[in-house]
């Protein structure tokens, strides 16, 4: 491999994320990312969503008997047998989309499930489930403590909380892996549950339960601590849509306009060349998880003050796993992140319309969410259906500076 300068970008087909590559110049770099045209980038998940409602197209006339008998009598009345399935099919979509764009409050239900989904999205992350009840816990703590604190400062100290709470939740796999060499996929997944257990036996203890209370259910947030609604108390749209901007915003910074984000992705990529260059892997293995943590750690904190108001089991609602969804659907970048969380949160909340309209169960559209991930995870699938070709091009950057040079 050769080039004019050793630290200029190296452009070459076929080469994958995280190879070591040495060129003329004696200067060893690393792949980080196998990257592909912008129009590629937004074709292939536009066809995989197309994809996923042709699919669920067919389950929506599987599941209407009416549909069903039509097609039944299919060979001595064709035009009837397909007219009934396009007008299920029509009417289930439209109940869909108008459910959730469709007026003011349906485009703030939208906009809130999009904020609970995917804000603790922007980093992969398995353990999300249990570092979301965490934050929300710490988070809690601090509303709960402080009541008379001016809003100015009661609520974003009771952000800050929640970021806490996650980030050291999260530190502990990372601990683990670092020290021990423990998987991380099975601590946090064990982890999840030990958050699940203590969320449930705080819930009864006066530091969190409700007075004149003996079920599970916590004190109510003060009004300071809440996240102020940004379209009137009739719509449930919250400030929390702006916190989950700014954070993504700020994850896109950190991961490509800073060092140690360029460690991280180096980490990634090839651990065994990012110790070799002298990167700290076990300190990035430590950072990453941390950082995650405390991603839905906030997570939480926006659930409990902008939507919930008070600690109940059930609180997480999931969330935590729909985060490995979106690292899916959204390459694990923050702002596909973003779009997958507003096409999840559309989904979810125009479900309920379309149940109410047409009686389709709305487990339809946890499907349709499935398909979608699916056909995502396999770009290569959604080419050959639709024929498209792929050119894949990779650039190279310098590890470190000076580093086999």
């Amino acid at each position: 491999m050769s080039t004019g300068d050793p630290n200029a970008p190296l452009l070459e087909e076929g080469r994958a994320a995280g190879e070591v590559v040495t060129t003329d110049q004696g200067s060893t770099l690393l792949v980080l990312v196998s990257s592909e045209s912008v129009w590629m980038s937004i074709l292939v998940p536009f066809l995989a969503f197309l994809t996923a409602l042709i699919v669920g197209a067919v389950l929506i006339v599987f599941s209407d008997s009416s549909v069903l008998a039509k097609w039944a009598a299919l060979f001595s009345s064709p035009g009837q047998a397909l007219s009934s399935s396009w007008h299920a099919i029509y009417t289930a979509y439209h109940a869909l989309f108008s459910g959730s764009l469709g007026s003011g409050s349906a485009l703030s239900e939208t906009i809130v499930q999009a904020v609970a989904v995917g804000f603790q999205a922007s980093l992969f992350n398995i353990g999300a489930e249990g570092q979301l009840v965490m934050g929300g816990l710490l988070s809690a703590l601090a509303a709960f403590a402080f009541p008379g604190l001016p809003a100015l400062i009661h609520l974003p100290l009771a952000l800050v909380a929640g970021f806490v709470g996650g980030a050291l939740w999260g530190a502990i796999p990372g601990l683990l892996k670092a020290r021990t060499g423990a998987h991380e996929v099975i601590t946090t997944i064990m982890l999840n549950y030990i958050a699940l257990f203590v969320f449930n036996y705080l819930l009864f203890t006066k530091l969190y339960q409700r007075p004149g209370r003996t079920d599970q259910i916590s004190k109510i947030v003060p009004k300071a601590a809440e996240l102020p609604h940004l379209a009137g108390a009739n719509y449930r749209l919250h400030a929390g849509i702006i916190v989950a901007l700014l954070v993504a915003a700020g994850v896109y910074w950190l991961l490509n306009r800073t060092t140690i984000g360029f460690e991280i992705r180096a980490v990634g990529s090839n651990p065994s060349a990012a110790r070799t260059a002298g990167m700290s892997v076990a300190g990035t293995w430590i950072l990453v998880m941390m950082l995650a943590g405390g991603l839905a750690g906030l997570a939480g904190a926006n659930q409990l003050l902008g939507v919930q108001y008070s600690l109940a089991p059930g609180f997480s609602a999931n969330l935590g796993f729909d985060a490995i969804a979106l690292a899916l659907l959204g390459r694990a970048h923050p702002g596909g992140v973003v779009a997958a969380a507003l096409l999840f949160g559309m989904l979810r909340s125009g479900a309920i319309q379309m149940q109410a309209v047409t009686s389709i169960p709305t487990d339809i559209v946890v499907v349709i969410q499935a398909l979608i991930i699916i056909f995502i995870a396999a770009p290569q699938l959604v080419r050959a259906i639709y024929r498209v070709k792929s050119r894949r091009v990779a650039g190279p950057q310098m590890f470190s500076k000076g580093w086999g040079g």
